[in-house]
């Protein structure tokens, strides 16, 4: 999943580690959710989008994949 979260970490002038303190994270899982590697639990993301007093969506861009008809 991409995400706004350098972009926002920027404006608020916060390292990933300063971020990850405030959330409740490592730094290496802010760094793995920049990077796409991770995609955060719900509570996570709640988390993220209320310290930057933003939306969900403005955070994280969900994209639709097509849905293969194997995987029915």
């Amino acid at each position: 999943m991409k995400n706004n979260i350098k972009v926002y970490r920027a404006i608020h002038d916060l390292t990933q580690e300063g971020l990850a303190e405030k959330v409740g994270v490592t730094r290496q899982t802010i760094h793995a959710i920049e990077k796409g590697k991770y995609d955060p639990s719900l509570e996570l993301a709640f988390k993220l989008a209320r310290l930057f007093d933003a939306r969900i969506e403005d955070i994280f861009l969900y994209e639709i994949r097509e849905i293969d008809s194997r995987d029915n």
